[in-house]
């Protein structure tokens, strides 16, 4: 088996199960599978339900809402009654995605969330019997934490039943069912342990990784075991998990490492660094996970520009592989999704093309989570009169290369600010030096009347980079100084928003664009005499 670089994730439940009325076909289950053929995915890592109960023909597990009798939740009605409906007709959904697949030369890795909440019984449609039955195996059963710690309800690994049960889910899938490998998801809800008993809780997920990994080899030695955990090694540590020490003792082939998981939205400046370096000299390959949501009030899901600039960002840092997370929130798939699948791949490829890079914000509808397991956010930060403010953007591009060669058209440093009047100034710098007002543009939206999603006030400051200004590859710092302060205000000023746009020529002396066109010289008249 060839090992994949491109895998794809689908929860198998919001672009399939969940879309298609009672009694779902065989051929609309398998469409799961058929828009990814002729892409560059080699493997679809498929969401077994919700991980407490299931989409499939299980016999260690409990089929989604099969104690329902009245349901509060339609959709989750549907996606109960589809799957019942194919496993009575001798369709397991699983085999389904599974033949599919290998039909069209995909591997295809069953994903376990290995962590949720317990819920509440008549109340969420996806829980278990086993959960709700077996409160007294959660980390905050004795009532003694934070009320607010978010792993009171999650399952508390220090109980042998509890990695028994789960393990018992992995087992079956292997055994019954043709995969190629297996996914844990460790990255959602990634509490395992109570916080005193971390320490002592990091040995027993190692033996606990190492009995699926066994598992995994023995029911077929070319099989992987795959697993998404937090980008920081050191968040990792901290929830009791040891990817450095699986990737030295050899029970994982697949490190997946994840920012951002709660939020589905994309990060551009993660360091994955430690976790590469974690795994070098080991035989396990590390791929990074990358989102597709923005999320901002112009964007919900990335734009090609985007989405280069963020895929370029985690090629640099020595990754083997993507993890496509998320994506399955642009379907239906039309043009724009398979153009950013044909070219992330390749980060020749994207090299001298147009990119936007930008450092992720804090957003109304997904807040980034401050439970520390991710990096904390850089924006917003208050500006305060004198005070220095730094802001870190990586760039991969080799743009100094791309501009004696005559290839770079445009390079854009955008800031928002908000809380700001026209009487505000401020010193803003790149990499240590001044950017002068020559080559400033500000744009004027203290208020407006819409917005393409949400509404944020402020000012643009735009500034068109030279040459001599040129952003370096790796990372960049934007400084930014609140020099005088309207004194009739009292509202915060903020710095909201950082981003790059780097527009490329085909060739030196290109134009821009699809073809030629008029715009690229003017109104007609001014040519043609």
């Amino acid at each position: 088996m060839t090992n994949p670089r491109i895998m794809f994730y689908h929860d198998g439940r919001h672009p399939l199960i969940y879309m298609y009325e009672p009694p779902i076909q065989k051929e609309e289950y398998e469409a799961g599978v058929d828009e990814l053929i002729g892409t560059p995915v080699d493997a679809i890592m498929f969401r077994l339900g919700d991980g407490r109960t299931f989409l499939h023909d299980t016999k260690a597990g409990e089929l989604w809402g099969h104690s329902m009798g009245k349901w509060p939740h339609l959709v989750f009605k549907r996606a109960h009654e589809n799957a019942r409906d194919l496993i009575d007709a001798g369709n397991d959904p699983l085999k389904i995605i599974i033949d599919r697949a290998h039909a069209n030369g995909l591997l295809l890795y069953p994903t376990l969330l290995v962590q949720q909440g317990s819920g509440v019984r008549g109340v969420d449609t996806r829980t278990s019997d086993y959960r709700l039955d077996n409160k007294h195996l959660e980390i905050g059963a004795k009532g003694d934490l934070d009320k607010d710690f978010r792993g009171n309800e999650c399952l508390d690994f220090m109980h042998e039943e509890v990695r028994r049960e789960r393990f018992s889910i992995i087992e079956e899938t292997l055994t019954s069912y043709d995969v190629d490998g297996f996914e844990l998801q460790l990255n959602y809800f990634p509490y395992y342990f109570r916080p005193e008993q971390v320490d002592e809780g990091r040995d027993v997920m190692t033996e606990w990784i190492r009995k699926i990994y066994n598992a995994v080899k023995e029911s077929g030695s070319s099989r992987e075991l795959a697993i998404r955990v937090p980008a920081s090694v050191d968040s990792c540590l901290s929830l009791g998990l040891d990817p450095a020490t699986w990737a030295d003792q050899g029970i994982v082939d697949v490190i997946i490492g994840q920012t951002r998981s709660s939020s589905e939205s994309m990060d551009p400046t993660v360091n994955l660094r430690p976790l590469v370096e974690a795994a070098s000299n080991t035989m396990c390959r590390v791929h990074a996970s990358i989102h597709s949501r923005v999320g901002s009030d112009r964007l919900g899901q990335a734009t090609i520009e985007i989405m280069r600039a963020t895929a370029s960002n985690y090629w640099a840092q020595g990754i083997d592989g993507l993890y496509l997370a998320h994506w399955f929130g642009n379907w239906p798939y039309d043009s724009t999704f398979y153009e950013k699948l044909r070219e992330i791949p390749y980060p020749e490829v994207m090299a001298a093309k147009d990119k936007s890079y930008y450092v992720p914000t804090e957003m109304d509808r997904f807040p980034i989570p401050t439970d520390g397991i991710d990096p904390p956010s850089q924006l917003p930060v208050d500006l305060e009169i004198g005070e220095l403010v730094n802001i870190v953007l990586p760039v991969s591009d080799e743009l100094a290369r791309w501009d004696i060669s005559q290839r770079v058209h445009e390079v854009l440093l955008r800031m928002r600010i908000t809380g700001t009047t026209e009487q505000d100034e401020f010193s803003i710098s790149l990499n240590g030096h001044i950017l002068p007002d020559s080559i400033l543009r500000k744009i004027n939206y203290l208020y407006r009347m819409s917005a393409p999603r949400y509404r944020v006030f402020g000012y643009w400051y735009i500034f068109r980079l030279g040459s001599e200004l040129l952003p370096v590859q790796g990372d960049n710092v934007i400084g930014m100084t609140l020099s005088r302060r309207d004194t009739d205000v009292s509202v915060p000023v903020q710095l909201r928003d950082v981003e790059l746009d780097v527009k490329y020529l085909m060739g030196k002396n290109f134009y821009r664009g699809p073809s030629f066109n008029d715009s690229d010289l003017g109104p007609y008249e001014h040519w043609a005499e």
